[in-house]
C-alpha cells in the first residue's frame, strides 16, 4: 500500500505542474493587454504601463513563470489588484464556507445517491428504478441557480426553515450552520446525487447478476445482507471513483450557488474577482481549485486501493 501511495503522489506532481502551468498561460494567451484590462478605459498610458510593471508583464513569459512558482512553494499567489491584499489570505477568508458547502453536498448527495440506486438495481423496471432514471435525467438537465431559487422560495420565503443568505460557522454556532448551509448543499447536491444513483444502479446492476450472488441466494442468506454486503462492498470502488471525478461538478456549481445564496466562499470570490479584473484573485482562486480537484482524486485513489487490493497491482 506505501508503495502504491508513493506512485500516485508522485504521478500527481507533474499533473499539477501542468495544471500550474496552463492556469498562468491562460492570463497571457487571452487577447488583449492584461493590463489594460484591470485598468480600465478610463486609464492613461502612463498608469497602464505602471500596472503592467507592477504585475511583471514586461518581463519574458519564462522568467515570469519562473518567479510566480518560487512565490507558490512559498505560499505567495500574488496580491489582489483590488483590495491589495494577498490571495493567499483572500482565499483562506473564504475557503471554510466553500469546504463546509461542499462536505455538506457530498454527504447529502451520497445518502440519497447510494442507496437510491441500490434500490433501482434491485428492482429493475419498477417505480425507484424509473424515479432514479427520470431523477438522473433532471439532475444533469435543471439549471444550478433554478433549483437554489425553487428551494430558496419553498423552504426559504414560504416555510422559514432555513436563511436565504449568508454562512455561519459550525465552530461558532452549529444550528446556525445548519439553517445557512442546508438549502444551498442541497442545491449543489442535486446534479451531484442522480450521478451518484446512476452509477451506483449501472454498478449494482452488473454485481447482482454475478455467480456469487446467486450462490449466496441459493445458500438462503437474507436478501439485505447480500446486498449490503457482497453487492455494496464490491461496487464501493467505482462509486468512490465517480464521486471523486464528480468533485468537478461540485466546484463548478460552487461558483452559481454562492452566488445565488450570498454565500462568503471561493466560487463568490471568483465572481467578484471577474466583475472587477482582479487577474491575480482569478488566478489564485483558479488554481487553487484546481489543485483541490487534484488533492480529492488522489485521496479517492488512495481510498480505493485500501479497500480493493486489486487496484494496487
Amino acid at each position: 500500500m506505501l508503495g502504491y501511495a508513493i506512485r500516485r503522489i508522485a504521478a500527481a506532481v507533474p499533473v499539477a505542474f501542468c495544471v500550474a502551468l496552463l492556469v498562468f498561460a491562460l492570463l497571457y494567451l487571452a487577447p488583449g493587454d492584461p493590463a489594460a484590462v484591470m485598468a480600465g478605459d478610463a486609464a492613461s498610458p502612463a498608469d497602464i504601463e505602471k500596472l503592467r510593471i507592477a504585475l511583471g508583464l514586461d518581463r519574458p513569459f519564462l522568467e515570469r513563470f519562473l518567479h510566480w512558482l518560487a512565490g507558490l512553494a512559498h505560499g505567495d499567489l500574488g496580491t489582489s489588484v483590488f483590495t491589495g491584499l494577498p490571495v493567499s489570505m483572500l482565499i483562506g477568508q473564504r475557503v471554510l464556507a466553500t469546504a463546509m458547502l461542499m462536505l455538506t453536498a457530498m454527504l447529502i448527495s451520497g445518502a440519497i445517491g447510494i442507496p437510491a440506486g441500490t434500490l433501482a438495481a434491485c428492482r429493475p423496471g419498477g417505480i425507484a428504478d424509473r424515479a432514479v432514471l427520470i431523477g438522473g435525467v433532471l439532475g444533469f438537465s435543471v439549471p444550478v441557480f433554478l433549483i437554489g431559487y425553487l428551494l430558496a422560495y419553498l423552504f426559504a420565503y414560504r416555510l422559514g426553515w432555513f436563511a436565504v443568505q449568508g454562512f455561519t460557522s459550525p465552530f461558532v454556532d452549529f444550528v446556525g450552520f445548519l439553517r445557512t448551509i442546508i438549502l444551498p448543499a442541497a442545491t449543489l447536491a442535486f446534479a451531484y446525487a442522480a450521478l451518484i444513483a446512476r452509477i451506483t444502479r449501472a454498478t449494482m446492476l452488473e454485481i447482482l447478476a454475478q455467480d456469487h450472488i446467486r450462490t449466496a441466494r441459493a445458500k438462503g442468506l437474507d436478501e439485505a445482507y447480500i446486498v449490503i454486503v457482497h453487492g455494496l462492498s464490491n461496487a464501493a470502488t467505482p462509486i468512490l471513483t465517480i464521486m471523486g471525478m464528480g468533485a468537478a461538478v461540485l466546484l463548478g456549481g460552487a461558483v452559481v450557488t454562492e452566488t445565488v445564496f450570498g454565500i462568503p466562499g471561493l466560487g463568490r470570490l471568483t465572481v467578484d474577482a471577474v466583475l472587477r479584473r482582479d487577474y491575480p484573485v482569478i488566478q489564485g482562486v483558479t488554481l487553487f481549485l484546481a489543485f483541490l480537484f487534484v488533492a480529492i482524486n488522489l485521496l479517492i485513489d488512495l481510498l480505493c486501493a485500501a479497500i480493493d487490493p486489486r487496484v494496487r497491482q
